[in-house]
């Protein structure tokens, strides 16, 4: 289902394909400092390249050999670099991972990776704020009921949510682009970390070649705060994605029906139940933030290794780092499948807002009442009063359950107010004065 809606570039990244271009990538930078140290004879490099190119370009040839030499070494680093020296052939494969430590070269392309990847959720958030952008505008000043504990507050605009969901987004943009600056580090340090065998030069070379900084100080390891950090994001912006699918979802409800994800020409909603229209889409993107979030708290669990390294990190992350960068990928396209598809109807949004018979004023008149001079508690006694008779009229099922004309009716409270003025300040043109000015707030 992922690979339904994912990139392919973003799958590609976590293939053994790329990861062992990396590797070779890594190995040959680093061969090339040790010519420039004065350690690797430049004939030998020559050797060692050739062999190298020779992988580069049978990539999948290289997968097939690694593995077929893991499965009796038990090693993926030592697969690799034997089938290398075998493409070598020649004693210059003496130099070939000369110095390092297999994190070394893991550790480094894993960084490689998820700079990759986060240039692509990056491009992901962009595109999915540009539909939001596009659907806030189009419904700036569509009126609906906004509600705090599920229950009618005070009315907004469509246009608003979509606005907030927007700057939420650019927040998501945000925390992205620093988890990249933050995943984007290196080492080639050996074993634990000294650089014994290997300049601290050679790092920097490596390392600037691949668009990474070197880690100040490492042990055989890149600390994995860093990683966790990256996922946490990742969880975070899913947890985003989560929030506003809960919305939706609820706007969908049948007594609600104020939007609804769309429902493609042959599509089924229930194996029982053929009038079904369910908001599955949402509901799944509800689901997989939640496995975001399972990824996060393992790579949390990784941050805690024994002393200069120990292996319990190796085998969580070849699941997490693939299953959340490509799982945040296809959530981003759904989400802007749906934004663009979604389907808005401001007639429901109409008659919902209408349900309240008024109430929505309520704290507008209290605080007009505040205004002429009454106390607090004395206005919202007044406005009480009136709401708690509206809702008795609705329960009662009389016609002319409303709250404005409650005020009207209450001495105490029309003494205050010119004729006309309660409806004029009941209105929603005085709930909206300010949506322009949100709107430019954020550039919309």
């Amino acid at each position: 289902m992922i690979t339904r809606y994912s990139r392919p570039e973003m799958r590609a990244i976590w293939t053994d394909e790329n990861k062992l271009r990396i590797w070779l990538q890594i190995e040959l930078l680093a061969s090339e400092a040790l010519v420039k140290e004065g350690v690797v004879p430049a004939k030998d490099f020559a050797k060692i390249k050739t062999g190298c190119d020779k992988w580069f370009a049978d990539l999948p040839g290289l997968v097939a050999r690694q593995k077929e030499l893991e499965k009796v070494l038990n090693h993926d680093v030592i697969g690799f670099t034997t089938a290398v020296a075998e493409a070598i052939n020649d004693t210059a494969s003496r130099w070939f991972h000369f110095g390092l430590t297999s994190s070394d070269v893991g550790d480094t392309a894993c960084a490689v990776q998820m700079v990759q990847s986060a240039d692509i959720l990056i491009a992901d958030v962009k595109k999915v704020r540009e539909s939001i952008a596009k659907r806030a505008k189009e419904h700036q000043f569509t009126p609906c009921i906004g509600r705090s504990h599920g229950i009618h507050a005070e009315p907004t605009t469509f246009g608003l949510k979509l606005a907030l969901m927007y700057d939420e987004f650019g927040r998501a943009l945000r925390r992205l682009e620093t988890a990249r600056e933050t995943a984007a580090v290196g080492k080639v340090s050996g074993a634990v970390g000294t650089s014994a065998h290997l300049s601290p030069r050679v790092e920097a070379y490596v390392c600037k070649k691949l668009g990474l900084r070197p880690a100040p100080i490492a042990t055989q390891v890149v600390q994995r705060d860093i990683h966790a950090e990256f996922q946490t994001t990742l969880a975070l912006v899913g947890a985003s994605i989560e929030r506003w699918a809960v919305e939706f979802r609820h706007l969908q409800r049948t007594e609600v029906l104020e939007v609804e994800e769309p429902f493609t020409k042959g599509q089924k909603g229930s194996s029982a139940m053929p009038h079904k229209r369910n908001p599955i889409t949402w509901e799944r993107l509800t689901g997989l933030a939640r496995v975001l979030r399972g990824n996060a708290l393992a790579a949390l669990e990784n941050v805690a290794l024994w002393h200069e390294r120990d292996i319990s990190h190796s085998s969580v992350e070849r699941i997490i780092f693939p299953d959340s960068c490509t799982l945040l990928d296809y959530m981003f396209g759904l989400l802007t499948r749906l934004m663009d598809g979604l389907a808005v109807y401001p007639e429901n949004m109409k008659r919902n807002l209408g349900l309240s018979l008024g109430m929505w004023n309520s704290q507008t008149v209290l605080l007009a009442l505040i205004r002429k001079g009454l106390t607090r508690e004395a206005a919202y006694k007044l406005c009480q009063d009136a709401a708690m008779k509206t809702w008795e009229g609705k329960h009662a099922g009389r016609d002319d359950a409303d709250f404005v004309e409650q005020l009207k009716a209450d001495p105490a409270v029309a003494e205050h107010f010119k004729r006309g003025e309660l409806e004029k300040l009941c209105s929603l043109d005085f709930h909206f004065k300010e949506v322009k000015h949100r709107f430019r707030k954020l550039g919309l």
